[in-house]
């Protein structure tokens, strides 16, 4: 069964360009990780700094993977999350 993760990152707004990049970056190693099914990067419209990335992976384990790759570690641990002023992630399967 397919599993889903729902990430709110909100950072200032004046380090907004940094943790944009670094997303668009991961996005684009996760899509080439074999049980990746999707990942998107979103910024909210009318709160500047605000990002929702949506994921997908064939199963738990998939995730559990995506969090020992490289980029993650170089991209989201070390440099994104020390940005963020907040966050929130929500884990579920897909029905």
């Amino acid at each position: 069964m397919a599993y889903a993760v729902v990430a709110r990152y909100r950072c200032e707004p004046a380090d907004a360009a940094a943790v944009r990049a670094a997303l668009l970056t991961v996005r684009e190693h996760t899509r080439a990780e074999p049980a990746n099914l999707a990942y998107e990067v979103h910024a909210e419209a009318e709160t500047p700094g605000s990002f929702v990335l949506y994921e997908q992976y064939t199963d738990r384990a998939g995730f559990e993977a995506h969090k020992t790759a490289g980029h993650f570690q170089e991209l989201i641990v070390d440099t994104v999350w020390p940005l963020l002023t907040d966050r929130s992630v929500t884990f579920a399967e897909v029905l």
